[in-house]
């Protein structure tokens, strides 16, 4: 029972990564129908900026010893990778918004290489030892043990989950989305600046990408510039599985997608983690090709 309930949560710590990631994927493609293949790359200009701003300006932050120091860094580095995406959707897919969909996909994965091999030249191939120490203080949580800080992360990732869904079902720029995503037509005949919601759609997706790359570059404490490639995939997984273009569904995946990780690893080895992964993806959409809270939708002609 111990082992179980270790399991239950290493998976949804890892998941929690997974669905912040997941949910930029979901948001976009949910609104403009595009797979913005270079949002992972985003979660590791996040991880690089919180490095940037801690190597930098760890003195006057107080070293990053603290939970406080990384949660200011985070901030910090949300507006950064936020700004990002809004350069990347203005610079890259808005001239290509009438553009056939393939067109677009390659353009995105240029923007993926784009953004690693920026980051390569500007910091090096190797990879970085994050700079800064948390005092991991260990709990025992019905006989399975876990950090502060994991909790503290995993809180912070729920938090900022639960203020997307609020802003997305309770304000103005919310209802935008959701009618954007209906009818984007519509709306332009509506009077909606569908051009700045669709802004306001990827600073929000990249800053929670941000937010997770720089927790998982305090967590793990190493980062480098292919870091996103492998999380970019698992959260497009986690995307998928939930229902890509429904954000609670991205939330459900990612959690999804850390727990199989977390047994997966546990019954068959680390080395078969991203098989069971991607595998379970495939024998999946056999089953449910929608995903968990996605919707079959009839093309209008």
């Amino acid at each position: 029972m111990d082992h179980l309930v270790q399991l239950v949560l290493n998976g949804l710590f890892v998941g929690s990564f997974y669905a912040l990631v997941a949910l930029g994927y979901s948001m976009v493609y949910g609104i403009i129908k595009l797979l913005n293949f270079a949002h992972g790359d985003i979660y590791m200009l996040g991880a690089f900026a919180g490095f940037a701003i801690l190597t930098f300006g760890g003195g006057a932050l107080g070293g990053g010893s603290s939970l406080l120091t990384l949660v200011i860094v985070m901030i910090m580095a949300m507006v950064l990778t936020g700004s990002a995406g809004l350069v990347l959707e203005r610079v890259a897919y808005r001239p290509l918004r009438g553009s056939p969909r393939l067109t677009v996909l390659i353009t995105a994965v240029g923007a993926s290489f784009a953004l690693e091999y920026g980051i390569a030249l500007w910091a090096g191939p190797n990879p970085e030892v994050y700079p800064v120490q948390l005092k991991s203080t260990t709990v025992h949580l019905l006989g399975a043990r876990i950090t502060i800080n994991q909790l503290v992360m995993m809180a912070i990732a729920v938090v900022l989950m639960i203020g997307l869904d609020l802003i997305i079902a309770k304000t103005r720029s919310g209802r935008a989305m959701r009618a954007i995503s209906q009818d984007p037509k519509a709306c332009l005949y509506m009077g909606i600046n569908v051009d700045r919601v669709i802004s306001y759609t990827f600073f929000i997706g990249s800053a929670l990408a941000g937010a997770a790359g720089v927790m998982a570059g305090a967590y793990y404490g190493k980062i480098d510039f292919l870091m996103g490639f492998i999380i970019g995939l698992k959260a497009f997984t986690a995307a998928v599985i939930g229902g890509i273009g429904n954000v609670r569904g991205a939330v459900l995946g990612g959690v999804l997608l850390g727990l199989l990780e977390s047994f997966g690893t546990a019954f068959l080895g680390s080395e078969w983690r991203d098989v069971f992964a991607f595998g379970f993806l495939i024998a999946f959409l056999t089953v449910k090709p929608t995903g968990l809270l996605g919707e079959k939708v009839t093309e209008r002609v």
